[in-house]
């Protein structure tokens, strides 16, 4: 079966256009007892620095389930599907709350998704250091 592998810094250009339409993502984490926790969430994809971002709240599962990993970050995946087409991005998760970082991930998100969230003083971005890139755009 192919894998339809991505360089997650270079991607093709229907792979990377595709992450610039509007979908609705999912997120995917490890519970502390290694069990998946699958959400959906908005995702920006930045390939010149090799992270994605998903901006949430401070006190959300997912938040609690990367930081649970330690300093090194937890393992995690983004995925969007529509119709044939998808895409799947893998790497490194860290939680920021570098008021800087949070409202460069807002302002990214605010370009991808047509809105600006409103203010959230609990608001936190998980910030995805990629080392795979799969997919078909």
């Amino acid at each position: 079966m192919a894998a339809y592998p991505q360089d997650p810094g270079a991607p093709d250009a229907s792979y990377l256009t595709f992450w610039q339409e509007r979908h609705l993502c999912t997120l995917t984490t490890l519970r502390p007892d290694g069990t998946p926790h699958v959400v959906p969430v908005g995702v920006t994809y930045d390939p010149e620095a090799r992270l994605a971002r998903v901006i949430t709240n401070k006190s959300s599962a997912k938040v609690s389930h990367v930081l649970a990993a330690g300093p090194d970050g937890a393992t995690v995946a983004v995925c969007q599907v529509d119709g044939g087409r998808w895409a799947t991005l893998e790497g490194r998760a860290t939680v920021s709350t570098e008021p800087e970082r949070v409202a460069d991930a807002v302002r990214r998100y605010a370009v991808r998704y047509g809105r600006t969230p409103g203010p959230n003083p609990h608001r936190v971005v998980i910030e995805i250091a990629l080392t795979r890139a799969m997919g078909r755009g």
